[in-house]
């Protein structure tokens, strides 16, 4: 499933007082949310409600139960599927109104250098964080197959790319890809060096010179054989957005008035940007590992 998530639209923020959850990651991928309600005993009708995504997802009530003193929890089990997209999550009791939750502590170190089960017929990624109002949120992510980047290298005019397939077998013919994110057209394609369902594959930039596109390219793993060509993205750590978590150094292209770089989307595929200026200072070559 590699369909890209829709924006959801701006929620209303937290208001001043409201409960505040706590999040826990497991090394399955599900989530532990806990709130302190201050006093509030045991009620049935208590539910941690998670809604929003994207236009037709209908939302997630999962039940509140105690967890110790003044403390109910929630829990998003790993096999539970949740679509792909940007879910807030609120408070309900009873027949209130929804009330937005505040993001409290998160401990997400389970999520760092996670490695899907084997077995698995589909790949659910679930990252808290904290909104630009403070207000509690969770990043999901549904795909399968899935191509997951774990290293990228940039030096003499490429990139090359270290990743693993999850959910496939590479056959003949497997490449990765360069598509243009208008329009899909393959841009440039490469072989790939396979070590069972590891990949390593160099892409040579300056042949991008000559097809410039404004909105970028983004870069997609072709296993061959008769499955479906998958985003090369990083999903399995704990950073919900990389945009501006991580940079890569740019390649000068067009003696040096032109240059394109490495880059995330805002859903965390790996994608490569055009720029119509590159700083002489950002001309370097070198090497930038993922983080996690």
């Amino acid at each position: 499933m590699t369909t890209a998530a829709r924006r959801s639209v701006p929620g209303p923020r937290p208001t001043a007082g409201a409960p505040v959850a706590d999040c826990t990651a497991d090394t399955a991928g599900g989530l532990t949310f806990d709130i302190a309600l201050g006093g509030r005993k045991e009620r049935w009708d208590a539910g941690l409600l998670l809604h929003g995504a994207q236009d037709g997802a209908d939302p997630v009530r999962l039940p509140l139960v105690p967890a110790g003193a003044e403390v109910l929890r929630a829990v998003l089990p790993s096999t539970m599927r949740l679509a792909e997209g940007r879910w807030r999550a609120s408070l309900v009791l009873g027949d209130r109104a929804p009330r937005r939750l505040r993001s409290g502590a998160h401990d997400l170190r389970s999520l760092v250098a996670r490695v899907p089960r084997t077995g698995r017929t589909w790949l659910g990624v679930r990252i808290p964080y904290r909104t630009q109002g403070g207000g509690l949120s969770v990043r999901s992510w549904h795909r399968w197959p899935h191509a997951e980047a774990s290293e990228l290298r940039v030096e003499d005019g490429g990139m090359t790319v270290r990743g693993r397939l999850h959910g496939a077998d590479f056959a003949d013919g497997a490449r990765l890809e360069v598509r243009a994110r208008d329009g899909g057209a393959v841009a440039l394609g490469v072989p790939l060096v396979r070590d069972e369902h590891s990949f390593t594959a160099r892409l040579p930039l300056e042949g991008l010179a000559e097809q410039p596109q404004e909105s970028g390219w983004l870069l997609w793993l072709r296993p061959g054989g008769d499955v479906p060509a998958v985003r090369v993205a990083r999903i399995l750590d704990d950073l919900v957005d990389k945009r501006h978590a991580v940079r890569y150094p740019a390649v000068p292209l067009l003696s040096g008035t032109k240059g394109v770089r490495p880059c995330y989307t805002g859903d965390n595929d790996l994608a490569i940007r055009w720029e119509s200026r590159t700083p002489a200072d950002d001309l370097r070559t070198g090497r930038t590992a993922l983080p996690g």
